[in-house]
């Protein structure tokens, strides 16, 4: 396997002094070790893989030195129009290597929303233009790599590709200290168990990507609930919101719930403007914020350093309350707040992390959706 470290200093040889990006899974290890090693001017956790591509750019433009942005291949399309649009040569021509973990690709068993994603990757680099080698966890074939990345973009001025396969680094050499978390606050998956609890039977849930889905799932068996009136938004980061919104906005009168992550509302925080400033559909958007990206790794959000709560008034929702964390209450905030009509905002902190038994739905996005119609429908 790679080791981060070693892979990391061949970057840096070929003249890399910038990282940003969105962590991935089959990248943990690397991201945990840029994170814990380099210095704050030298990395940066972004919002989506997009305002990556824009911080790489603005750094080569004031630097002249090679940035790298990392992502998994799932938000390869949150790039596609700054690296054609900005970063491509026919445009300013800055070159720059991107990091992709590769999931769903075409051999490996993985989740149903990596699947074409893993498939047709190649195929959009392709259709990009953008040259691409991959890594398969070779550390001789992984330094070739980065010397053949670094130069190919100096020389055509454009992007250049590292796919990674599963399994291609080895462990981080460097991690981060964990973050202090009070003993008193509550788990994630307990939060989900307390809210769905409180709120009124039958209302109508979609929940965010990752692990607050595979909660979500997980609590209604334990408890004995129905799932027919949750969606899981199993792919599509950052989007949980809007899809929410649109059902509130379709079905008046019907009490619909968000189940959102930190990392997921800073990705596409645009959206609360847009539920913000909707004049129909009730909606209760719920934010669990753990300051972590727990389905990749954990790293760190900076969503417990700035006020969801206050962007959340600016954005203009009827009502806002939060940060909460205390079970009473989050019991207390949900049901006041399931009781009155517009668009309501609350956000609950909670621990990082999950149980490492943690399931997975039986069922397939197809047959989630199906059962969800017809309740929602019924």
């Amino acid at each position: 396997m790679i080791s981060p470290r070693d892979f990391h200093a061949a970057l840096a040889a070929e003249g890399v002094d910038f990282l940003a990006g969105v962590p991935d899974s089959l990248l943990k290890d690397f991201c945990a070790y840029v994170d814990a090693a380099l210095p704050p001017e030298g990395h940066v956790i972004a919002a989506n893989e997009g305002t990556a591509v824009g911080l790489a750019v603005g750094h080569h433009l004031a630097t002249d030195s090679m940035p790298v942005v990392y992502l998994q291949n799932s938000g390869l399309g949150n790039t596609i129009n700054p690296l054609l649009s900005l970063a491509d040569p026919e445009v300013y021509g800055i070159p720059m290597i991107v990091l992709i973990g590769w999931r769903g690709a075409p051999g490996v068993k993985d989740e149903p929303q990596h699947v074409k994603q893993g498939r047709v990757t190649p195929a959009l680099l392709d259709a990009m233009e953008i040259p691409y080698r991959e890594l398969d966890g070779d550390p001789a074939a992984a330094e070739e790599a980065a010397i053949w990345a670094a130069t190919t973009a100096r020389e055509t001025g454009a992007p250049v590709v590292l796919l990674v396969h599963k399994g291609a680094f080895g462990k981080a050499e460097m991690k981060r200290p964990s973050r202090e978390v009070s003993e008193s606050m509550m788990t994630r998956e307990a939060a989900i168990q307390l809210i769905t609890g409180t709120l009124p039977a039958g209302a109508t849930i979609v929940a965010t990507t990752g692990m607050i889905s595979r909660e979500l799932y997980e609590s209604r068996g334990e408890l004995g609930q129905d799932r027919a009136s949750d969606f899981l938004t199993v792919g599509s980061m950052g989007h949980a919101s809007q899809i929410a919104l649109g059902i509130a906005r379709a079905k008046p009168g019907a009490q619909v719930v968000c189940l959102d992550g930190d990392g997921a509302a800073l990705m596409h925080l645009g959206g609360m403007a847009t539920i913000g400033t909707s004049e129909t559909g009730e909606l209760l958007h719920i934010v669990l914020n753990n300051g972590a990206h727990d389905s990749v790794g954990g790293q760190p959000t900076v969503a417990q350093q700035i006020s969801l709560t206050g962007i959340a008034l600016a954005c203009g929702y009827n009502r806002v309350e939060g940060p909460v964390e205390a079970e009473a209450d989050i019991r207390a905030q949900v049901a006041s707040l399931a009781q009155v009509s517009g668009r309501r905002f609350l956000e609950v902190r909670v621990r990082p992390g999950s149980r490492a038994d943690l399931g997975r739905p039986r069922e397939t996005p197809a047959e989630n959706k199906a059962q969800f119609i017809a309740q929602l429908r019924g």
